[in-house]
């Protein structure tokens, strides 16, 4: 590909030149991010799940490290969220010391903000320490 041109997403769904706005895909990025990154949503898509058990905070009461598995489900309106930039900003809960049920809001707050979906939920399994595994959900919108 020449130059600087960015190739097209996919001329096949119509969605043209990659959007200007997507800054971290295609770049070498060795850090968390505060930020999801979104683009135009392809016509027919009605459903967005994505879901990862590698996300790790910390406790706020012990700071000993808590393992949990996300699941980020969305109906989008006009964007979607680009899967690197979820993944860096999960990342950003590495070192930050949050109860599971924050950490459901905040993603929740993140997605609703960034590609203001007409729902999402999101939820947080965390995994068992001292045999109590915790489920908690966040929920913004509908998502019909």
């Amino acid at each position: 590909m020449p130059g600087d041109q960015k190739p097209d997403v996919d001329s096949n769904l119509g969605l043209g030149p990659a959007p200007e706005a997507l800054s971290i895909l295609g770049s070498t990025v060795r850090e968390p991010v505060d930020h999801v990154e979104c683009f135009p949503k392809p016509d027919g898509c009605t459903r967005v799940q994505f879901s990862t058990e590698e996300v790790s905070s910390l406790c706020p009461v012990t700071g000993q490290p808590d393992l949990s598995k996300v699941v980020i489900e969305y109906t989008p309106d006009t964007s979607c969220v680009e899967s690197k930039s979820l993944k860096l900003f999960l990342w950003s809960f590495r070192d930050r010391s949050v109860f599971a049920e924050a950490l459901a809001a905040q993603i929740a707050s993140e997605i609703q903000e960034s590609a203001q979906p007409l729902g999402v939920r999101v939820t947080v399994t965390q995994r068992p320490r001292g045999g109590i595994e915790l489920q908690t959900v966040s929920e913004r919108g509908h998502l019909d």
